[in-house]
């Protein structure tokens, strides 16, 4: 995927294209481009004597290896209180932007050598505070299950239930993201295995295990799943009204609005479901980290380990299990 635009540097399209060459996926790529493209604007705007000019209005065209060269950490921290002070950028916004500056000026001192020191290396990345991921209870889940397989949905021409409850129970019993659900192809799934090939970030495929509310799903929706002519995309496993596979934001739309008919779930968004199978996995499947960690195709564990802190009864029941839990020594 060659990068261009008229603005962007020559030095920061070779290093998207070197991202993009080591799969990294396009909205991680998409995120260096705009996290980067903000931070040389900033770089130029520092170097100007006229502080007047809008940050935003700066041109980083001629930006070069001479100019990354005179940056220094103090100009990396500088840029970090603008963004807090002028954005009010979140801790784990920051965060991100530290990483994508990070990247960049190893990608400079250690890949194309157009640098001769990383100011980079020391920079320091916001602490961020432990945040619990929101979930459905196991109770909400059924409440959602049922509501999209027995109610029309609200404000919808066409009744497309058996369609939505088929992605919802993928969504519940698979944990998959939303953009896996969405490549989804009919030739994807082995029926004679129950198994389906899905295709995460970074491009990577791994193997998903089908249990049978899954597999009744989708056989159920096969059976009124257009396969006329008039299907634009013949492959796709889940199609919109349009015959066409189903978008990003049409499945979002869906989710958002039977969520919102469950009592306390309306606020969550699409990827809560894949917190929720996470978490009910872990809670009633004495599911293995590890294990865990392979389902969610986490390419770390310390990702995949936040869900060990969701449950305390696990925590309280394995302090009571202890073997000296109740063992009282003699007295004399």
């Amino acid at each position: 995927m060659l990068i261009n635009n008229d603005d962007t540097p020559k030095i920061l399209r070779d290093y998207l294209n070197y991202n993009s060459n080591l799969n990294k996926s396009k909205n991680t790529i998409h995120e260096y481009k705009y996290d980067l493209t903000n931070f040389l604007k900033y770089m130029k705007w520092l170097s100007l004597n006229d502080k007047n000019v809008e940050v935003s209005e700066i041109s980083i065209k001629d930006v070069d290896a001479k100019f990354l060269n005179a940056i220094d950490l103090n100009d990396l921290y500088d840029y970090m209180t603008y963004l807090k002070d002028t954005f009010n950028d979140k801790p784990t916004t920051r965060a991100r932007k530290v990483a994508s500056i990070r990247s960049f000026f190893k990608y400079l001192h250690v890949k194309a050598k157009l640098i001769d020191d990383n100011p980079a290396k020391e920079l320091e990345s916001p602490k961020l505070g432990k945040r619990l991921p929101k979930y459905l209870t196991l109770e909400q889940s059924t409440s959602l299950l049922d509501q999209v397989k027995n109610k029309k949905p609200i404000g919808r021409q066409h009744d497309n239930s058996i369609r939505d409850y088929a992605m919802i129970t993928l969504f519940l019993n698979c944990g998959m993201r939303l953009s896996e659900l969405i490549s989804i192809n009919i030739n994807h799934i082995k029926f004679d295995e129950n198994l389906l090939t899905v295709v995460g970030k970074g491009d990577k495929e791994r193997t998903v295990y089908l249990n049978k509310a899954c597999i009744d799903a989708i056989n159920d929706y096969l059976k009124v799943r257009p396969f006329d002519d008039d299907v634009i995309d013949q492959e796709a496993l889940f199609l919109s009204e349009r015959k066409q596979r189903i978008s990003r934001r049409s499945v979002q739309h869906i989710i958002k609005e039977n969520l919102k008919q469950i009592s306390g779930a309306e606020n969550l968004s699409t990827h809560k479901l894949r917190h929720t199978a996470a978490t009910l996995m872990y809670q009633y499947g004495n599911v293995d980290i590890r294990a865990l960690q392979e389902i969610l195709g986490h390419e770390s564990i310390a990702t995949t380990e936040i869900y060990t802190h969701v449950d305390n009864s696990q925590i309280r029941d394995a302090v009571e299990s202890n073997p000296l839990a109740n063992y009282k020594p003699d007295t004399q």
